[in-house]
Order: structure tokens, then C-alpha cells, then sequence
């Protein structure tokens, strides 16, 4: 599980390759919560290269905030690949001054569908760049995991995603 203090110094890491290369982020998180966004912020002057972020936890928002038609939220479903590149996509539309955006979707559990335990499918767009996306399959839910475990595998998935995010950003970035 990656704690805070790694997740920050990833942060940091990636808001001076952002500095570096001359781009600016911003975000749409849906199971993460907005622990990316928090966790950047955290970092000290930031603002040169955080726009901004957006919590599109359910269906609705993310149609209603990013123009994701309600017929791919319901098939393939809002943990797929295309909603994890249309909610990159469109939240790097509606923020002029953003060149990347990336996107989290995901079920991090408990009480997910069985074939999507632990399902992670990152989107990161630029401007005038194909868009990526990264699946990631977490740790599965036990089968005997208590309430206290299953409240621990939950927050532990969601510090795995705000990581893989913060890395699919920094490797976008610098690979361009």
C-alpha cells in the first residue's frame, strides 16, 4: 500500500517534471475521490501547474459535467476504458489552459461486481496528442475480509490508484 508521504513525494515529483517540461494538469477523478488533486495541492506553489480537478463520483455527474453519453455509462459501464478516455478528454476541454488531463475510474470496492474488483482504468489526454489509457487490476477482496479489513482494502486501493494516476501523468508527460 503506498502511504501518504510517498503519495506526496510523487506529487512533488511530478509538479516539478510539470514545471520542466512547461505543462499544466488538471483532473477528473470518480474513485479516487479527489485524493489526486488533494495530494498535489498539498505541494507548495502548485498552482503554476494544477488547474484544477473535478469529482465525478456518479453516473450523472459525468454526463451532466463531461458530456459522457449515458449510453456507454450503461454499456460498457462507467469503469471501462472509453469513459476513462472521454472523462480525460472532457475535462481537458472545459479547462482552455490544461495541456494533460488525466482521469480515474474504478470499482476499489468492497461490495464491487465480481469482474470488477479491484478494476482501474486510468486516461490521460494532452492537447494535440492521442489520449492513453491504463487498466490496473488491485488487490481482490477476500473472500473472509471484516468490516475493519474491508475498510482497509478500500482506502489501500485508492492510495494505489492516486499513485498509478500520478505515474501515467509523469510518464505521458515525458514521453511526449
Amino acid at each position: 500500500m503506498s502511504g501518504l508521504p510517498e503519495l506526496y513525494e510523487s506529487a512533488k515529483f511530478l509538479a516539478e517534471r510539470l514545471r520542466q517540461c512547461d505543462r499544466k494538469v488538471v483532473f477528473a477523478e470518480s474513485c479516487t475521490g479527489g485524493l489526486v488533486s488533494s495530494v498535489v495541492t498539498a505541494v507548495a506553489g502548485v498552482s503554476d501547474v494544477m488547474c484544477g480537478s473535478t469529482v465525478v463520483y456518479r453516473i450523472e455527474t459525468k454526463a451532466e459535467w463531461l458530456g459522457i453519453s449515458r449510453d456507454l455509462l450503461d454499456d460498457p459501464g462507467p469503469v471501462s476504458e472509453i469513459v476513462a478516455r472521454l472523462m480525460a478528454e472532457g475535462v481537458l476541454a472545459k479547462t482552455p489552459e490544461a495541456t494533460v488531463a488525466a482521469s480515474v475510474t474504478g470499482h476499489v470496492g468492497p461490495f464491487a461486481p465480481e469482474d470488477q474488483d479491484g478494476l482501474v482504468f486510468i486516461g490521460v489526454a494532452g492537447r494535440n496528442r492521442e489520449p492513453e489509457v491504463f487498466e490496473y487490476r488491485l488487490e481482490r477482496t477476500p473472500d473472509d475480509a471484516n468490516e475493519s479489513e474491508l475498510h482497509q482494502l478500500r482506502i489501500a486501493r485508492q492510495m494505489t490508484a492516486a499513485k498509478l494516476v500520478l505515474e501515467s501523468v509523469l510518464s505521458f508527460v515525458t514521453s511526449a
